[in-house]
């Protein structure tokens, strides 16, 4: 049985643990730093054999280089000159063997916060990275936002029982701008509460469902009638497709909620 759980990494990331309790070895994904993880895998006996990195952002890559030099550890990334370390690149649909463990994950090119940002998908797993937060969604980088529109209409159409493991605790945050494109929707107030609650008991808040977050976040929300109406009232003009109501709840949150 393959056991998940996050390490609290640098201000506010999640470096993912994945093991099987009967085995030696485990994966992380993203591990900005290497210090929490050193001191996880001596608690649990652990030796590392593979990490998969989402993007180049150095929050999720800062830590490869020292765990690497501490064995024979397999990275996987996307092509991408930028991140130093790879030994398997990945590209879109394929199957790879997690080694060390008994599972496979599946490659989903998500581009958009970055041009050449990838998801894995491990059964109704997904963890990825900075495409998709807990009520939210990542700034468009190097990126389009058509691509990451499209990045997140890729994520919806999933299972809705799709657990979405993300790298960063922003749900609060974000929470906070989807009562803003919907102050009336009594899922997203449960979800504050419920998330208040857990961030109380420094309980993280993430994994979530998919089925929450398109109940809850507005980037997944786009085609619903008041989140449209709230984004043409930021835009100021009538918006034509769910791209460009996607553009402008993008901007409006970069431009006015989180400045």
């Amino acid at each position: 049985m393959l056991k998940i759980e996050p390490i609290p990494a640098l201000s506010d990331n999640y470096i993912w643990l994945l093991y099987q309790p009967e085995k030696p070895w485990a994966a992380v994904v993203d591990p900005g730093e290497e210090e929490p993880v050193f001191a996880v895998l001596r608690e649990r006996g652990l030796a590392l054999s593979a990490i998969l990195l989402t993007h180049h952002h150095g929050d999720h890559t800062g830590g490869v280089e020292a765990l690497v030099q501490r064995g024979e550890v397999q990275v996987f990334g996307p092509r991408d000159s930028r991140i130093l370390g790879i030994t398997r690149t990945v590209r879109e649909g394929e199957v790879h063997a997690l080694p060390g463990l008994e599972t496979n994950f599946r490659v989903m090119e998500v581009p958009g916060h970055t041009a050449t940002h990838v998801a894995y998908q491990i059964g109704d797993r997904l963890f990825c990275g900075d495409t998709l937060f807990g009520a939210g969604c990542g700034r468009v980088f190097d990126g389009t936002f058509a691509q990451l529109a499209q990045s997140l209409a890729r994520i919806a159409a999933l299972s809705p029982e799709t657990r979405l493991y993300c790298a960063h605790e922003y749900t609060l945050d974000n929470l906070g701008f989807a009562t803003w494109v919907e102050p009336e929707n009594p899922a997203i107030a449960a979800r504050l509460a419920d998330t208040q609650r857990l961030r109380a008991a420094q309980q993280p808040s993430v994994p979530s469902r998919l089925a929450e977050e398109l109940a809850t976040n507005p980037f997944l929300r786009t085609q619903v009638p008041a989140v449209r109406a709230a984004a043409e009232g930021f835009a100021g003009k009538s918006l034509s497709d769910p791209t460009e109501v996607f553009t402008a709840l993008r901007r409006w949150k970069d431009t006015r909620y989180d400045s």
